[in-house]
């Protein structure tokens, strides 16, 4: 193994390689990474937004790679950091390293099977009911139209891409539409597919062997870990980022459900065979049992519904045994989706019949779907514990692990505390922002409290006007899908005369709505869950941030109930365990999409009264950062007002690159430059690759003031699609 240099010149190369400036905060966090890798400890770090969390544990865990010669792992919970550290920080930082380490790092991504390109699907080989009708221009179902026009923008994109990857196609496209070219796990026909060799996943695993970091996201590590399917090559470091979400995402990997419509679907992939028809026969009996039942959590399983499940898990069972291909023998696309259809049904109908100790059952219903039976655990503490601080040192860093000043809470859901919890560390690094100087916390006291009802005409005008006098520059987050659509929907009518924008998550796909949202002062974007953490839109673009309501859990989530009566039981306080730590660590989240770099300024507006009144307040106030909290709002209107006046040019986010196998980009990022594409052929955008020649007529057409209408015209080509690559090319557009 190469001489590795000592840590603090490792961090000094990568600092400056990624055009940043040490921070006590960051050298602090990678020795105490270091440390943890030595001792064989587990670490959780809290790294403040500015920090540098993600420099402070690539550069140790690269390092440790070198030197051992197995792998680090990262996982990350949203597609925003996963992107941001395959993307921009590990190019930059092996860059840096190569001169002092005799190598360039090498690192790879690598994502769940149904995030890429089926080539065996592609090519027709699964059953695809929906494509005549998909790809049927003349429909009269706007949506299936739609639907079709995206697939063949799949099928286009398909045969430049090298990485197969979904998230490098811009502008996105929907789920109906991505699931005509890609299948699950289950569904995958592993070894015997006959396009293997040529398998993108395939391919992206291989690369991820011989590298030093694997970038991956919390639910495909936890896959790893708990079905034992390794995936991941053998390694015995392993740094879990945004570790506030780590309880959460376990838990929904491991959640199960089962639907009439699920129980029909593989009864039809199954064939006409007399198994399959009795399989099918249960679809109304089950409909019937759960249609009985009223939305919420099952205290116990009614003797109907145990009846039902009982017959679906032996027809499951039956169909299983006749349709399932003799050892060696040949397996097609069809068999296999009625296989893994079949199971599913069989293998939910089983665990909810088994009534697991800390299994909790309940009842949701869906506009489209109907009725929904569901399973997951009450907790995950003790799975995580034995899964995966078992096997390696574990660092678990976030903004927000610390609550009440302790990391008790969030150690206490993964295993960390009781008898036979293993060492652990907890650290807080602080954050470099004067957040007292930079922003301002605001609380709208004299709005009444949120009621059940939806927004009060006194909310609406709150926003209203905090949006005027922001110019635009507005995040709004909110507790439910409806509120955000709703707000959305009024804010639109009354800034029609504004010149303001106003995006909804739902209207595209979420990296496109941010971009947008990042590229014009004047846009707002209103959304929920999944805007609280992961946005990264420092600069102008984003100097207000409006938080409808304290995010409570709902007070009939079957989950949070069940954890809040477990711990009452105990004698403990159901309510501050549960509901306001889950509370507190979405506002922390929330607040920090404000001030993201030093010379962020801006303002955080409750828009919930009780953020001063209620008796847990203090709880929930303690757990922000420490901005200046006022209640006046005409001193608030004012600041956003002069802010507005002073604003800089916004920081546009950057459109992903394609990238090639294994998930490393196509281009090489330079600090302060947009990524240009090396060659025609990595030059994507939303699956067009562009020809020199092309390149050529854009910078002549602008050098002459020709608009992008006019020059997507010429091209054929959508405008979105002409801008991205002018992005790319850093020309300036027209006029």
């Amino acid at each position: 193994m190469p001489a590795i240099p000592d840590l603090d010149e490792l961090v000094h190369a990568a600092v400056g390689g990624v055009g940043g400036t040490e921070r006590p905060g960051q050298v602090r966090m990678a020795r105490a990474v270091e440390r943890a890798v030595e001792r064989e400890e587990h670490l959780l770090v809290q790294a403040g937004t500015g920090t540098g969390k993600s420099l402070a544990y690539l550069v140790p865990a690269i390092a440790h790679a070198m030197r051992t010669g197995r792998p680090a792992v990262v996982a990350t919970a949203t597609l925003a950091l996963q992107a941001q550290i395959v993307d921009r920080d590990l190019p930059r930082i092996a860059d840096a390293l190569a001169p002092l380490v005799g190598r360039r790092p090498t690192f790879a991504l690598v994502k769940g099977r149904s995030n890429y390109l089926c080539q065996h699907k592609l090519v027709g080989g699964f059953p695809d009911e929906d494509a005549d009708s998909l790809l049927s221009m003349g429909s009269v179902d706007r949506e299936r139209s739609r639907t079709g026009d995206e697939v063949v923008r799949l099928r286009e994109w398909a045969e430049i891409t090298e990485s197969g990857d979904r998230d490098e196609l811009v502008p996105g496209v929907g789920h109906r539409a991505w699931r005509q070219v890609s299948v699950t796990a289950q569904e995958c026909l592993g070894s015997r597919c006959p396009m293997v060799g040529e398998c993108y996943v395939e391919l992206s695993r291989e690369a991820a062997k011989e590298v030093d970091v694997i970038v991956t996201n919390h639910s495909f590590m936890a896959i790893d870990a708990f079905e034992g399917r390794f995936m991941l090559p053998e390694h015995d470091l392993l740094v879990v980022d945004e570790a506030h979400e780590l309880t959460d995402r376990v838990t929904s990997t491991i959640t199960d459900e089962l639907t009439a419509g699920s129980v029909s679907v593989a009864a039809r992939r199954a064939g006409r065979s007399d198994a399959a028809a009795h399989l099918a026969e249960t679809t109304d009996l089950l409909s019937d049992a759960l249609a009985d039942l009223s939305e919420g959590k099952l205290a116990r399983l009614p003797e109907r519904l145990v009846t039902t499940l009982q017959l679906v898990r032996d027809a499951a069972r039956t169909t299983l045994s006749e349709i399932k291909p003799d050892k060696g023998a040949e397996v097609d696309g069809a068999t296999q989706l009625a296989l893994a259809a079949v199971q599913e049904v069989h293998d939910t109908a089983e665990r909810v019949l088994e009534e697991r100790e800390l299994d909790v059952v309940w009842i949701s219903q869906d506009q489209r779907r109907g009725s929904v039976l569901r399973v997951a655990p009450m907790s995950v503490a003790m799975l995580v514990r034995d899964k995966i601080f078992s096997e390696r040192t574990v660092v678990l860093t976030s903004a927000t692990l610390e609550l009440g000043g302790t990391f008790d809470a969030v150690a206490g859901t993964i295993g960390l505390r009781g008898a036979g919890a293993p060492a652990w560390e907890g650290l807080d690094v602080g954050s470099p922002f004067d957040y007292p100087q930079q922003a301002i916390a605001y609380v709208a006291a004299h709005l009444p409290p949120p009621g059940r009802d939806g927004a009060a005409p006194a909310v609406f005008d709150e926003i209203e006007e905090l949006v005027r006098a922001a110019g635009g520059r507005t995040l709004g987050l909110f507790s439910s899908r409806r509120a955000a659509e709703a707000a959305a929907e009024e804010m639109r009518v009354r800034l029609a005369d504004d010149d303001i924008t106003v995006l909804c998550q739902g209207d595209d796909q979420l990296p496109t709505l941010v971009r947008r949202f990042a590229s014009d002062a004047r846009t707002c974007l209103f959304g929920t869950l999944s805007l609280w953490q992961g946005v990264d839109v420092p600069g102008a673009a984003c100097q207000l941030v409006l938080i409808d309501r304290i995010p409570f859990p709902r007070p009939d989530d079957p989950l949070s109930s069940a954890r809040t009566e477990a711990i009452s039981r105990m004698g403990g306080n159901g309510f501050m365990a549960v509901s306001a730590t889950h509370a507190a660590l979405r506002l922390a989240q929330g607040a920090g999409r404000l001030v993201r770099r030093a010379d962020d300024r801006g303002v955080v507006a409750f828009l919930d009264s009780r953020m001063m009144t209620a008796r847990y307040a203090p709880f929930l106030q303690k757990s922000l950062p420490p901005f200046w909290p006022t209640s006046d709002r005409a001193l608030v209107l004012k600041a956003l007002q002069r802010l507005d006046e002073l604003a800089p040019d916004v920081v546009p986010v950057a459109t992903p690159g394609a990238r090639g196998i294994g998930g490393a980009p196509l281009v090489s990022p330079v600090a302060g430059e947009v990524p240009v594409a090396r060659s025609p052929r990595t030059a994507v955008t939303g699956g067009h690759a562009w020809s020199p020649e092309q390149d050529d007529e854009l910078r002549d057409g602008l050098g002459a003031g020709i608009s992008i209408e006019e020059l997507a015209e010429h091209l054929e080509l959508a405008p979105d699609l002409v801008t991205s690559r002018i992005n790319q090319l850093g020309l300036a557009p027209a006029g």
